[in-house]
């Protein structure tokens, strides 16, 4: 278990303090800002019911993600018992906020000690994050009409998941990638070789079956976090519809991912706050609307993270993978 004990220590430890620090000073200011009064006004009055609410609408993200995940892991040949499985996605999200994916890498390291290499972990990754984008460009259609300046943005994404596609949908190119640089040595052909199984890894999660299942599971899964802003708006006495707080919640997170920013912090905030004073709302409920639903999305996963990370450290020694 030394792997698991040292993970969280060094760079990725002072990385994910000072993303918790810079998250909540960016927040204080947010708020002071907007009016301090007006937006914990603004939090009062979505309440405890509405907080225990957007909660549990996150928990199901969570859930559905996690067997899409499990579906991936099965998929590249490794049935991982769901329990140590489950501790070890859930692990991950504590270092969504930190650069360089570790939280990835830290699922990597965790299941490697149950027999999956490497590649299969970054394979799944690659198609989690595929699957996630495709759901989220989907949602943003549903109110794209009601902000066509937005287009730019959502042909960016849409252009990702293109040419993630095309990486994947040549076997011959990527069989002929690995064979190239197994006859070649060197720490850049070892890269290389990892790099072809990985998308080789990941083309097998796109067969048309899994892909259409793990698409519908990332639809619902995103939209379920919508819904939560959706009610949560409403609480707010914000005369919004159903599609265009699906379109903002989406468009933010979409906003995020292309800023390659850990966590898209500072530029999902930034678009939602605007869309939603575009749309009527008062400076103050708009930053209150953005920080509660990214404490009770993004930070509830980092802190579930951090729970599920401290159980990692302390629990069983590994079993062996499950057949």
């Amino acid at each position: 278990m030394m792997a698991e004990v040292n993970y969280l220590e060094g760079w990725r430890l002072r990385a994910l303090i000072l993303s918790i620090v810079a998250a909540t000073a960016g927040y204080l200011a947010f708020s002071l800002w907007g009016g301090w009064n007006e937006v914990v006004a603004a939090f009062v009055r979505i309440g405890l019911i509405g907080t225990l609410i957007a909660l549990c609408l996150s928990l199901l993200n969570y859930a559905l993600r996690f067997w899409r995940w499990q579906l991936y892991l099965s998929q590249l040949g490794h049935r991982v018992a769901w329990p140590p499985s489950l501790r070890i996605y859930l692990s991950g999200f504590a270092l969504t906020t930190t650069p360089g994916k570790a939280g990835e890498a830290f699922r990597g390291v965790l299941l490697k000690q149950r027999g999956v290499p490497f590649p299969a972990t970054f394979a799944a990754f690659i198609s989690e994050r595929l699957s996630d984008l495709v759901a989220i460009v989907l949602l943003t259609l549903v109110g794209l009409a009601q902000y066509p300046q937005a287009r730019s943005i959502v042909l960016a994404g849409v252009l990702g998941i293109v040419v993630v596609l095309a990486c994947l949908s040549s076997k011959t190119l990527l069989d002929r990638l690995h064979r190239w640089a197994s006859a070649r040595q060197g720490k850049l052909m070892a890269l290389v070789i990892h790099v072809s199984e990985m998308l080789g890894g990941a083309r097998r999660c796109h067969r048309p079956g899994l892909l259409g299942v793990a698409t519908v599971i990332s639809v619902i899964a995103w939209g379920a976090e919508a819904l939560a802003f959706y009610w949560m708006l409403g609480w707010l006495d914000a005369d919004i519809s159903l599609s265009f707080a699906i379109f903002v919640y989406a468009l933010s997170m979409l906003a995020g991912a292309l800023s390659f920013l850990p966590g898209g912090l500072g530029s999902a905030e930034a678009v939602m706050v605007s869309l939603l004073i575009l749309k009527g709302m008062t400076m103050p409920a708009a930053i209150a609307a953005t920080v509660f639903i990214r404490l009770a999305t993004l930070w509830f996963a980092v802190m579930i993270g951090l729970v599920a990370l401290v159980r990692s450290r302390h629990g069983e020694a590994p079993a062996e993978e499950t057949a």
